[in-house]
């Protein structure tokens, strides 16, 4: 209905009440909806990502650990000295060994002249007329591994086992690239080789192998690492698997329920790109017999050919069934919502109308002589205003003296409230500057006695420092008898220079400061991580930083760690049972002034209001077996006396958040 060129109230009314719901609410969930659908895949390929560099980590480190081994073989005293006795039967026997004891398929010494001295196992015919990379590195003098490709023939040389365990029937898989071929003969092999001496002085490699055909104990140790108990929601299930080529020599994907699927082949799509162009594949994809979210990268040989694949994975049905019931659910939320909350509008709409009765009733009371009545419309501009606004007009005229009266006293205690708070602030302001008249004294007074307790100690520390060298020099040999008691007095007397230098820089904080320089507080803190490592190895600690400050601030650079590693420190001391440290910085402004602000972080124990109070207190700490209580008050020293500010916020079992701001040094000559 229109009203003057307008809709009607009713009408627009009814519009404002369902548009939201029945319009704007189902776009705004259907985009929403959209965006979380992408944001779920894309984690889902993080996770996979994640996996695969687990599992690369893994097949890296035993390449890594084979050839370190064969290298401490190599340069043992025991093979040395058989080497140099000739003596063939006791170097056979060695090898042999020393193969068991390195989970090895196969040892041997060679020659550079090609010649093989001693095998293990006894009889083996190792390929040595192959160019091999890895072993003419270990002939140059340089130990090497890699992963190379045997041919069937070269593993039945070494152990007609090996030939056995390499060869897999090629079962036929959707999807992968035509061939015509029926079996997969080859072995791929983490060969190593370490450079080795005969007695005749010439070079030679002692060289061992590990065929990974089939060798499940390594595809289930990689699967184990990868998705341990629980990794994974209920229904989905991780697996692994080796390639060699586009074929699954060790896998523990499963064609049947006992069955693994070796011999079966990777789809066209992910050869192309892995072996194809070596990239690393995230994405679903189709694996053996179902969908699974995938991760495959290519595995390169000694002569940096691309042979094979590495493939981490998980059933991605659960996961499609899991976004599935969320969109349903907030589909049926919709719905339900939507039916319950309409009526709801349809019924506040008519009560819009409800004013109109009033305005009524209003009028009648008017006119039998109740001028206090009123109808009191909003500040709207349709005809129901308007025409409230006039009849209260009217009304207004007969109470205007009634509301100079409410005014007049209204104002009379606003004034009241306005010189009480003057008074209360004024109160507080003499409050705090008895405060800091007392610190100051207190800080006087402990200044003083701090630098002649200094000093003081610093004299019998000198003298026990020097004894304790003297007794070093008269004992000779026999101080290894003391020296845990010798070292522990060290260590003991450095703790104690340690506190003397904390308290001289507490009571003359202008004596240390140090030479001041320009430096990027990013810069600063990457220093002081290092310095903390071995305290963040201790517990499960996660470091998150996040660096946006493109500012420079001018602070001697040691003070400026001092800062940032007491609060490091003590946010770690927080941890004890592990949790997150949050190291942030951020270009700001204070009052006007440009500079940077540095946030440390923690999701530790949290602080009380009253040990809050007392944070920056010299002498308070809550460590008492640890502290000094002078980490905090030093820190706040430092930053104040470069212009700064330090701030701190936190609630027992909700963490801590120091913030420091210090302003920013522009550079020589800038305007």
């Amino acid at each position: 209905m229109l009203h003057g060129g307008r809709l009607s109230v009713r009408v627009r009314l009814l519009a404002i009440a369902l548009l939201p719901t029945l319009v704007v609410l189902p776009l705004f969930l259907g985009w929403a909806m959209v965006r979380w659908n992408s944001k779920f895949d894309a984690l889902l390929k993080t996770k996979v990502n994640a996996d695969l560099t687990v599992a690369h980590q893994y097949f890296t480190r035993i390449l890594e650990d084979t050839g370190e081994r064969l290298d401490a073989l190599g340069k043992s005293a025991e093979f040395r000295d058989i080497v140099s006795a000739r003596d063939g039967t006791a170097l056979a026997a060695l090898l042999e060994r020393s193969r068991a004891q390195m989970g090895l398929d196969f040892l041997y010494l060679v020659g550079k002249d090609g010649s093989v001295r001693a095998v293990s196992p006894a009889g083996a015919r190792p390929p040595t007329g192959r160019d091999w990379p890895v072993v003419e590195r270990a002939m140059a003098g340089a130990p090497s591994s890699s992963v190379d490709i045997f041919e069937g023939e070269d593993l039945a040389g070494i152990s007609p086992d090996l030939a056995v365990r390499a060869s897999l029937d090629l079962i036929a898989t959707p999807n992968a690239v035509p061939t015509q071929r029926t079996a997969e003969t080859r072995g791929m092999v983490v060969h190593s080789a370490s450079p080795a001496r005969l007695p005749d002085a010439s070079s030679a490699a002692l060289v061992g192998g590990i065929l990974l055909n089939q060798n499940l104990v390594f595809i289930d140790t990689i699967n184990d690492l990868v998705y341990r108990e629980a990794s994974l929601p209920e229904g989905s299930q991780g697996t692994a698997t080796l390639f060699l080529e586009d074929v699954r020599i060790s896998t523990n994907v499963r064609l049947f329920e006992n069955r693994r699927a070796l011999g079966t082949r990777v789809s066209a799509a992910v050869r192309e790109r892995v072996l194809g162009r070596g990239e690393v594949w995230l994405d679903s994809a189709f694996v053996v017999n179902d969908w699974y979210i995938s991760a495959y990268e290519p595995i390169t040989d000694s002569r940096g050919e691309r042979v094979g694949m590495l493939y981490v994975g998980f059933l991605e049905t659960p996961f499609q069934k899991e976004k599935v019931a969320t969109l349903a659910a907030v589909l049926i939320g919709f719905l339900l919502v939507t039916a319950g909350s309409v009526p709801l509008f349809l019924r506040w709409a008519r009560g819009v109308f409800k004013p109109l009765e009033r305005m009524t009733d209003t009028i009648a009371r008017v006119e039998h002589g109740d001028l206090g009545a009123r109808t009191r419309p909003g500040g709207g501009s349709d005809e129901i205003a308007r025409v409230a606004q006039h009849l209260d007009h009217l009304l207004d005229q007969v109470q205007e003296s009634d509301r100079q009266l409410r005014s007049w006293n209204e104002e009379l205690n606003a004034r009241v409230e306005e010189r009480t708070r003057d008074l209360m602030q004024a109160n507080r302001q003499l409050e705090e500057t008895t405060k800091q008249l007392i610190m100051s004294e207190k800080l006087a007074a402990i200044g003083e006695i701090t630098a002649g307790v200094a000093h003081e100690i610093n004299n019998p520390i000198a003298v026990i420092q020097g004894n304790l060298e003297v007794l070093r020099m008269l004992l000779g040999e026999h101080a290894k008898v003391a020296g845990t008691e010798i070292r522990l007095i060290d260590e003991q007397v450095h703790r104690i220079n340690q506190i003397v230098m904390k308290l001289l820089q507490f009571a003359k904080p202008d004596e240390y400061a140090g030479y001041a320089d320009r430096h990027a507080p990013d810069e600063v803190i990457s220093d002081c991580l290092p310095l903390v490592r071995h305290l963040l190895r201790r517990t499960e600690i996660e470091v998150v930083r996040e660096m946006r400050a493109t500012r420079a601030i001018l602070m001697n650079r040691t003070e400026l760690q001092q800062v940032l590693i007491n609060l490091i420190v003590n946010a770690i001391h927080a941890m004890p049972q592990g949790g997150r440290l949050s190291l942030a910085t951020a270009d700001t402004q204070r009052d006007g002034v440009p500079g940077v602000t540095v946030e440390v972080a923690d999701t530790g124990v949290g602080m009380s209001e009253e040990v809050l109070s007392r944070v920056f207190d010299p002498f308070y700490t809550t460590k008492s077996r640890q502290g000094t209580g002078l980490g905090l008050s030093i820190t706040q020293t430092l930053v104040s006396r470069q212009g700064g500010e330090i701030r701190v916020r936190s609630a027992p079992g909700a963490g801590t958040v120091f913030t420091i701001w210090l302003p920013e040094e522009p550079l020589a000559g800038a305007s």
